[in-house]
């Protein structure tokens, strides 16, 4: 009778979580690149993101990019889409935390803020980085516009008129102006225009009565 070779009942669970662990381990690291790189293209732009400089403030090296990214533009489109969700939530966060005839106030002072202008690595994507984005690859722009469509919307569900014919433009305009407010005080080297553009655009989009 001939002799079976069987794993030992220990051995086959312990490769079966070893698996397990490598896994969850690869999906971390994943998410700490994204993570990152969310950060370093609001903080760089799309062009001042390099691959090198990137694996290393993730705490990994150059040559584990490929592990986890089939190019540079598959990793920059992740990080769009991570950047844009993170201003999504944020925006949806403040409205909810704020009573619900003042959650478009709220979410457009927290906006047109002097923090916001200060801290483009963690704020809004479509500020920092819309400029560059015509010139990005397809899925870079795909990944973007899609979460700018979520921040619109948005502000659509805050908006008075929200449900009534002409408030989507009227969500349009809203959200134009801020980023484009935004975009404009932080670009000047005057403190006191930026503070002037904000508060023009704030007063232009908040009912003085709010």
């Amino acid at each position: 009778m001939g002799c079976r070779f069987a794993f030992p009942a220990k051995l086959k669970y312990d490769k079966h979580h070893m698996k397990k662990a490598a896994a969850r381990s690869r999906e971390a690291t994943h998410e700490r690149i994204v993570d990152a790189a969310a950060r370093a293209i609001r903080r760089s732009g799309y062009d001042g993101t390099s691959v090198a400089d990137l694996m290393k403030e993730a705490g990994l090296t150059h040559g584990g990019f490929y592990a986890h990214f089939a190019s540079r533009e598959a990793m920059l489109a992740e990080a769009a889409d991570r950047a844009g969700a993170e201003a999504v939530a944020t925006s949806a966060r403040i409205a909810a935390s704020a009573l619900p005839e003042r959650a478009l106030q709220s979410l457009l002072r927290a906006y047109l803020s002097k923090e916001h202008v200060k801290s483009p690595e963690m704020g809004c994507p479509v500020a920092a980085l819309g400029s560059e984005m015509p010139r990005q690859a397809p899925e870079v722009r795909r990944a973007a516009t899609r979460r700018i469509k979520e921040m619109i919307d948005v502000v659509a569900r805050q908006s008075p008129d929200w449900g009534q014919p002409g408030a989507h433009e009227h969500a349009l305009v809203t959200a134009a102006t801020m980023v484009g407010a935004l975009v404009m005080a932080r670009a000047v080297d005057d403190p006191k225009l930026s503070d002037a553009l904000l508060k023009a655009a704030l007063k232009h989009l908040v009912p003085a009565s709010a």
